[in-house]
C-alpha cells in the first residue's frame, strides 16, 4: 500500500468517524437503532454542496450540523410524541429525507463542487503542503471529541446516558427521558451530518446515493474498535469508536488494492458487522467444542 493511498484512509476514517461516534451516541449510550443516519449523512452533503457553491464552506458545515439536529429531532418527536417505534420512526425521517435532499440539490442527483474553494483548500496555504485535508480533519474530529467528551461527563450528558441505561429510574428522578432522547438523537445526527458535510468538500462532489448503507458502515466501525480495545470509560469509548473507523477504512482499503469489485464493498461491511455483533457467541461456541474434544481425549 502507497503512502498516497495510506494517507487518504486515514483522512476518510477521520471524517467517517463522526459517523460512527454519531451511532455510539444513538446506538450504545441511548440503546436506539436510530436510521436516520443515512438520510442525515447525505443531508450534510447536500446542504455543504450547496452552501460551498455560494462561496461559504465554512458556513456550509454550520449549516449542515444545524439540518442534521434537525432531522434528528423529527426522529426524536415521532418517537417520544407520536409513539412510533425507534425503526420506524427512522425509516420515516430518511424516507422523507431522500426527497428533501434531492430539492436541496436542485433536483439533481450529483453537485460538482469542482472550481470551489473548501475548508481544506482554504486552509492549505497555512499548512504543510500535502497533508491540508489530513490536518483539517484531525482538527474538526479532536474538538468534536472533545466537546462529546465534556458533554457526556456534564449533568445532562449524564441523564442522557442514564437513559439508556434505565428509563424508568430517570423518570422517577423526576427528568424527562422524552427530552433526553431528543437532544441525544439530535446531537448524534448533527455529528452524522457534519461528517457528511467534510466529505462532500473532501470528494468535491454531492451525490444523492452517498448515505445508502452509512447505518452499516458506522456500525462496522464501532464494533469493530470495540473488539480491538474493548469497552471502559467514556475516554476509552469514545478512543475506540474514533480508531475502529480508521481500521475499518484501511480494511476497505486493502480490499480495494486487492482488485475487489466496488460493487462488493457493502457485502464485505455486512459481513464484517455480522461477524463483531456475533463474535462473543462465536468464541463461546468455539471454546465449547474445545472443552468438548478435550473431555474426549
Amino acid at each position: 500500500m502507497s503512502f498516497t493511498l495510506l494517507q487518504g484512509t486515514l483522512e476518510q476514517g477521520l471524517i467517517y468517524s463522526l459517523v460512527a461516534l454519531g451511532l455510539f451516541l444513538s446506538f450504545r449510550i441511548l440503546n436506539i437503532a436510530d436510521l436516520t443516519v443515512d438520510g442525515a449523512f447525505t443531508l450534510g452533503c447536500a446542504v455543504s454542496a450547496v452552501t460551498t457553491l455560494a462561496g461559504h464552506p465554512f458556513g456550509g458545515l454550520g449549516l449542515a450540523l444545524a439540518a442534521g439536529a434537525l432531522a434528528g429531532l423529527v426522529t426524536a418527536l415521532l418517537q417520544t410524541k407520536m409513539k412510533v417505534q425507534p425503526i420506524l420512526a427512522g425509516i420515516i425521517t430518511m424516507t422523507a429525507l431522500y426527497s428533501i435532499n434531492l430539492m436541496i440539490m436542485g433536483n439533481r442527483a450529483n453537485l460538482p463542487l469542482l472550481k470551489c474553494d473548501t475548508i481544506y483548500s482554504l486552509a492549505a496555504p497555512y499548512l504543510p503542503a500535502g497533508y491540508n485535508k489530513l490536518i483539517v480533519a484531525a482538527l474538526i474530529v479532536a474538538v468534536v471529541l472533545l466537546l462529546l467528551y465534556l458533554f457526556l461527563k456534564s449533568g445532562t450528558g449524564l441523564a442522557v446516558r442514564a437513559t439508556g441505561d434505565n428509563p424508568d429510574l430517570v423518570r422517577s428522578s423526576s427528568i424527562n427521558p422524552s427530552l433526553t432522547i431528543t437532544i441525544g438523537l439530535c446531537l448524534a445526527n448533527a455529528m452524522v451530518a457534519l461528517s457528511g458535510a467534510m466529505l462532500a468538500q473532501y470528494q468535491l462532489f454531492s451525490e444523492i446515493t452517498t448515505g445508502t448503507g452509512m447505518v452499516v458502515i458506522g456500525l462496522a466501525s464501532l464494533i469493530m474498535g470495540e473488539a480491538i480495545v474493548g469497552r471502559g470509560n467514556m475516554a476509552r469509548c469514545l478512543f475506540s469508536t474514533l480508531l475502529g473507523s480508521i481500521i475499518y477504512r484501511l480494511v476497505i482499503a486493502i480490499a480495494i488494492t486487492t482488485s475487489l469489485a466496488a460493487s462488493n464493498l457493502k457485502l464485505i461491511s455486512a459481513i464484517i458487522v455480522a461477524i463483531s455483533i456475533s463474535w462473543p457467541a462465536i468464541k463461546e461456541k468455539i471454546e465449547f467444542i474445545k472443552l468438548k474434544q478435550a473431555s474426549r481425549k
